[in-house]
C-alpha cells in the first residue's frame, strides 16, 4: 500500500526535526481569521512514526484497520431522517445532476458505467442513493467514498498475494470483498474516475483468473472452500458498514464458489468478457494497452479452455453411443459451441499477433473436426460400411485447419514444439482418412483406380509431414507411423498386382513400388526396438510376394534365385525373434519374481500376436525349404555343383530339425523361438556366400 496520503506524506523518522512554527501560539480568537499565524514551512506528521510491516497481509490488514475505525465514525456521525431538522423552504433541495457542459453530456462515462452495472445485474438500475441518510456532498459522504476505495485497494492486493501463494479459496474470498467495496462506491459515486474504472478491470481480471485456477485444481475444492467461508471481525464490520448503503450484489456471479467445471470456466470468462468491455466503453484500451493486450490473451486461453471441455464432452458422448444409433442433438449443440469458443479465441489471438496461441486453438479446431468425423463414421455401422461424404467433409476441414496453423507460425524456429505437433496431427488426420478409405472403399460412389489414387496421395502427404529425421521425443512415433505407411502402401500395390490383368507396363510399375515400400517399412521398423511383431509381419508379406512372384516363373533357375531371396528375408527377422526371445525371458523372470513375492507383472507383449505369427513364420519356411530341396535335387542330377550340394544338404538338415520342432506338442513358447532362431543361425552361415544357380 502506499507510504503516504493524499493531503500530504508522513515522516517516519524516529527523530523529527524540530518544527516551532507547525504550531500557532494564538493570543486571541481574533487571530484565527490570520491564516499566516500557522503556516508551516514543515511537512505536517503524526507525533509518531507509522509502524514498520514487512508482510503484505500485515500491511493490508493494518490499513483495513484504519479503514474501519473511520467508517466507524462516518457512520456514527451520520444523523438519522428523523433527527433532521426540517427543511427550509427559501433553501432550494440539492439535484443529483451535473452540468452537462462539463459532464459530456446523457453520453457521458457515468451514464456508461450504469448501464454496465445493470447489465452485469445490478438492482440499483444505473441510480446513485445512500441507504443510510448520507448527504451527496456533505464531508460523510466524500470521506466513506475515499475509505470504502481504500478498503477495496486493500482487499486487491490481498487477493492477488493468496493468488500467488496458490491460496485459491482465500484469493477468492478477498476479491468478492474487494468487488463488494467496488459496488459500493459505483452505487454513492456521482462522478467516475477513468482510475476508478481501471481498478474494476483489473478487479475482474483476477477473479477470472482465480475462478480458473479454482477450476483446474478441482481435487483440492474442498480446502478451497474452507478458506473461502472463513472470514475476520473486521472483514464482517466493514461489510456491515458497506450493507448501510447497497446490497453489494451486483458482482455476485463472479465470486460463487461453483462445484461444475463447466460454470467455473463460464464464470471465469465472464469475468473477462466484463473487463473488456469496461477498457472499450471507457475508452481505456488506448491508455493501457499493455493491460488490454493481457487481457485478450487470457479471453483467448480461457476460450480456449471452455472449447476443449464441450469438445470433450462431444467425445465422451460418441464413445457411450451404443450400435449404430444416429447423431443427438445435444451431440451437435456440443459442437457448435465447442466451435463457437474456438472461433472467438482465435480471434483474440489474431488481434495481438500471437502466432503461437492462434496455431494452437486452430489445431484444437482440426481435433473438434475430426471428432466430427469419427462420429459420423459410428453412426454409420460396421454393415455394408463405406467410407462416407461427411467423414472426408470433415476430415478435410480438419486438414484446412492444420494447414492454417502452419500457415500462422511460419517456420519451425518461432515454436518448434507446437510446430512438430501441428504436423504430427497433419500427419495423423491424412493418415486416417486413407487408411479408412483404403479399408472402407467407397465403391459404391468411385471407380477402384480413382481410390487408389486417392489413397495414394493422402497416404503420401502423410508420410510429407511425418518428421522421421527430426530429433525429438516423438521422433519415434514418427518412425512407426512411416514404417507404417510404407507397409500400406507396399500392401496396396502388392494387392493391384495381383488383382491387374494385362498392361504388363502397369504390373511391373507395381512389383517395383511394392518392393520399394516393402524395402522402406522393413528398415524403419529395424530402427525400432519395440515392435518386432511389425517386422515379421512385413517379413512374411514380403514372402508371399516372393512366392506370387516365383509362381509365374518357368525356369528353374529363376525359381531358385526367388527361393534364395525369401530365405533371406527370412533369416534377416532373426533381430525381431531376439527382442521376442528377450521379452519373454524378461516375462518369466517376473513371473518368478512374482510367485516369490506374492504377486507378478507382464510386459506389453502380446503372446497371442506372437503365436499367430510364429505359426505362419514356421509354415513359409517349412514351404520354402522344401521347395528349395526339390529344385536343388533336381538341378543336381543334371550340372554337379559342391556349392548347390552344400546348400542342399544345409536345408535338409534344417527342414529336418523344422518338422520335429512343430509335430513335438510339449515345447513353450520360449522353446519354439530357440529353435526357429537356431535353424536361421544355420541358413545364415549357409547364405554367407549365395549359391550360383545354373540355367
Amino acid at each position: 500500500m502506499p507510504d503516504s496520503d493524499e493531503n500530504g506524506s508522513y515522516s517516519t523518522s524516529s527523530d523529527p526535526p524540530d518544527d516551532n512554527t507547525a504550531v500557532a501560539v494564538i493570543k486571541s480568537v481574533g487571530e484565527l481569521s490570520v491564516p499566516e499565524k500557522y503556516k508551516s514551512i514543515h511537512q505536517i506528521r503524526p507525533s509518531c512514526a507509522f509502524p514498520v510491516c514487512h508482510d503484505t497481509e500485515e500491511r493490508c490488514r493494518l490499513v483495513l484497520c484504519y479503514v474501519l475505525e473511520g467508517l466507524k465514525s462516518v457512520d456514527s456521525s451520520i444523523k438519522k431522517e428523523r433527527d433532521l431538522p426540517a427543511a427550509d423552504p427559501n433553501t432550494p433541495i440539492p439535484l443529483k445532476y451535473e452540468d452537462e457542459s462539463t459532464s459530456g453530456g446523457p453520453e457521458c462515462l457515468e451514464k456508461q458505467m450504469a448501464l454496465f452495472l445493470d447489465k452485469m445485474g445490478s438492482f440499483q438500475k444505473g441510480k446513485h442513493s445512500s441507504q443510510s441518510g448520507m448527504i451527496p456532498g456533505s464531508w460523510q459522504y466524500k470521506m466513506k467514498l475515499q475509505l470504502i476505495l481504500k478498503s477495496s485497494k486493500a482487499y486487491y492486493v490481498l487477493s492477488d498475494a493468496a493468488m500467488r501463494l496458490q491460496k485459491y479459496g482465500r484469493a477468492l474470498r478477498y476479491i468478492k470483498l474487494a468487488l463488494q467495496c467496488h459496488d459500493t462506491y459505483c452505487c454513492l459515486c456521482t462522478n467516475m474516475l477513468s482510475q476508478v474504472l481501471l481498478f474494476l478491470c483489473q478487479c475482474l481480471t483476477l477473479c477470472g483468473d482465480i475462478q480458473l485456477m479454482l477450476a483446474q485444481n478441482a481435487s483440492n475444492r474442498a480446502a478451497y472452500l474452507e478458506e473461502y467461508n472463513y472470514q475476520t471481525k473486521e472483514d464482517q464490520e466493514i461489510l456491515h458498514s458497506l450493507h448501510r448503503e447497497s446490497s453489494c450484489q451486483v458482482f455476485a456471479w463472479a465470486t460463487d464458489v461453483s462445484t461444475d467445471l463447466e460454470c467455473q470456466l463460464s464464470i471465469s470468462c465472464k469475468c473477462y468478457e466484463a473487463a473488456h468491455e469496461i477498457l472499450l466503453f471507457s475508452n481505456l484500451k488506448k491508455q493501457n494497452p499493455e493491460q488490454h493486450k493481457q487481457l485478450l490473451k487470457r479471453m483467448g486461453n480461457i476460450r480456449n479452455e471452455v472449447g476443449v471441455f464441450y469438445m470433450n464432452q462431444a467425445a465422451a458422448i460418441q464413445t457411450e453411443r451404443v450400435g449404430n444409433k444416429s447423431i443427438s442433438a445435444a451431440e451437435q449443440e456440443l459442437w457448435k459451441k465447442s466451435f463457437s469458443f474456438f472461433e472467438k479465441g482465435i480471434h483474440n489471438f489474431e488481434t495481438i499477433d500471437d502466432a503461437t496461441n492462434t496455431a494452437l486453438l486452430l489445431c484444437n479446431t482440426g481435433r473438434l473436426m475430426r471428432i466430427c468425423a469419427q462420429a459420423h463414421c459410428a453412426a454409420e455401422g460396421d454393415f455394408k460400411r463405406e467410407f462416407s461424404p461427411e467423414e472426408a467433409l470433415y476430415y478435410n476441414k480438419a486438414i484446412d485447419y492444420y494447414l492454417k496453423a502452419l500457415r500462422s507460425l511460419g517456420k519451425r524456429e518461432i515454436h518448434p514444439a507446437v510446430w512438430d505437433s501441428v504436423n504430427w496431427e497433419l500427419s495423423t488426420t491424412y493418415f486416417t482418412m486413407a487408411t479408412l478409405q483404403q479399408d472402407y472403399a467407397p465403391l459404391s460412389r468411385k471407380a477402384q483406380e480413382q481410390i487408389e489414387k486417392e489413397v495414394s496421395e493422402a497416404i503420401m502427404k502423410s508420410l510429407k509431414y511425418c518428421e522421421v529425421d527430426t530429433v525429438s521425443a516423438r521422433q519415434p512415433l514418427c518412425q512407426y507411423r512411416a514404417a507404417t505407411i510404407h507397409h500400406r502402401l507396399a500392401s496396396m500395390y502388392h494387392s493391384c498386382l495381383r488383382n491387374q490383368v494385362g498392361d504388363e507396363h502397369l504390373r511391373k510399375q507395381h512389383r517395383v513400388l511394392a518392393d520399394l515400400h516393402y524395402s522402406k517399412a522393413v528398415k524403419l521398423f529395424q530402427l525400432l526396438k519395440d515392435a518386432p511383431c511389425e517386422l515379421i509381419r512385413v517379413q512374411l508379406e514380403r514372402v508371399a510376394f516372393a512366392e506370387f512372384q516365383m509362381a509365374s516363373q518357368n525356369s528353374s533357375a529363376g525359381k531358385l534365385k526367388t527361393l534364395s531371396g525369401a530365405l533371406d528375408i527370412m533369416i534377416k527377422t532373426q533381430c525381431a525373434f531376439h527382442l521376442i526371445q528377450k521379452e519373454l525371458i524378461k516375462e518369466e523372470d517376473k513371473i518368478t519374481a512374482g510367485n516369490e513375492s506374492g504377486g507378478g507383472s507382464s510386459t506389453n507383449l502380446n503372446r497371442e500376436e506372437v503365436i499367430k505369427l510364429l505359426g505362419i513364420f514356421e509354415s513359409r519356411l517349412s514351404f520354402l525349404l522344401l521347395q528349395s530341396i526339390k529344385l536343388l535335387a533336381s538341378s543336381k542330377k543334371k550340372i554337379g555343383n559342391s556349392e548347390e550340394e552344400e546348400v542342399l544338404k544345409t536345408n535338409k538338415q534344417v527342414y529336418s530339425l523344422l518338422l520335429r520342432a512343430t509335430a513335438s506338442k510339449n515345447m513353450t513358447l520360449l522353446d519354439r523361438i530357440e529353435v526357429v532362431l537356431n535353424l536361421l543361425e544355420q541358413l545364415t552361415w549357409n547364405n554367407v556366400k549365395p549359391p550360383i544357380f545354373y540355367t
